[in-house]
């Protein structure tokens, strides 16, 4: 069996032997959810989803700065919904990390296999259902969307990795690459959901500060990370939450490539 080209969890529940220490972390800047404790016991169920359950890696949270929520979302054969999203107001982006699901958007039905991407605006019309043999999962990424006077809505987009733009960071020889699904210039998105890809021995070379907050999953490989003050050893499973202004960095250190799914906040003015 092809090992899937993205890690996605499987549940289950550690055994009564384990040791308690782990990786997790919670601060005030920053929070690392390892792979590890993506067990059966945290899932999440969501209204008018049949056979289907989520982790939650993120959610706006009091005293907080974030701007989104983000789930795992796992769908069994012959489940799914016809009523997936209860906000009106909220915008997604599907990423299918396993399997495949069915996508019906604005009444036109598309397949999504691993690595299949879709953006909805708000108040789209949408669903989504497996009907393979074997179970789907995908990364649900919703934010409220900011609208502009003088700027439309953007549309649903359809599209998978392998089609979106992958463009080298100035300077990196390559190490350093952004798969881009968004043109960066298109002021209707007021978020982007790119992957980011390190080859082995490639790096951040300075300490990121900057306004936008960030949710990072690691779809493959293993690095080092600069979160604050701090540096944690990160691996394909885990999650990462950056407030706005928490510096980072990184050092992918092999053997194989590093890569992550990374949320960001972009072209809005500051709430005031």
């Amino acid at each position: 069996m092809t090992k899937p080209p993205y890690y996605a969890p499987s549940g289950g529940l550690p055994p009564q032997t384990q040791l308690l220490t782990g990786r997790a972390v919670f601060t005030d800047s920053y929070a690392v959810i390892p792979r590890g404790v993506m067990t059966d016991i945290v899932i999440s169920k969501l209204p008018f989803w049949d056979k289907s359950r989520a982790w939650v890696l993120a959610r706006p949270l009091s005293g907080f700065a974030e701007t989104f929520s983000q789930y795992i979302v796992e769908v069994s054969p012959g489940g799914g919904s016809a009523q997936p999203e209860t906000e009106p107001d909220a915008q997604a982006v599907l990423f299918v990390v396993e399997g495949s699901v069915s996508l019906t958007v604005e009444g036109k039905q598309h397949t999504l296999g691993t690595g299949g991407y879709a953006y909805l605006p708000p108040d789209c019309t949408w669903s989504l259902h497996n009907t393979s043999e074997t179970a789907a999962k995908f990364h649900w990424i919703r934010k409220a969307y900011q609208q502009v006077d003088g700027i439309d809505i953007p549309p649903p987009l359809i599209t998978q990795a392998a089609e979106a733009t992958t463009i080298a960071m100035p300077d990196t020889d390559g190490a350093w690459t952004t798969t881009r699904f968004v043109d960066p210039e298109d002021m209707r998105h007021d978020m982007h959901v790119n992957i980011v890809t390190f080859q082995p021995g490639g790096v951040i070379p300075f300490a990121e500060t900057h306004v936008m907050e960030h949710g990072l999953y690691v779809l493959e490989g293993k690095a080092v990370y600069r979160l604050n003050q701090d540096w944690v050893e990160v691996e394909a499973g885990d999650f990462m939450w950056l407030r706005a202004f928490c510096p980072q960095a990184c050092y992918a250190g092999g053997p194989g490539p590093f890569r992550y799914l990374l949320y960001k906040d972009v072209n809005r003015h500051m709430p005031l």
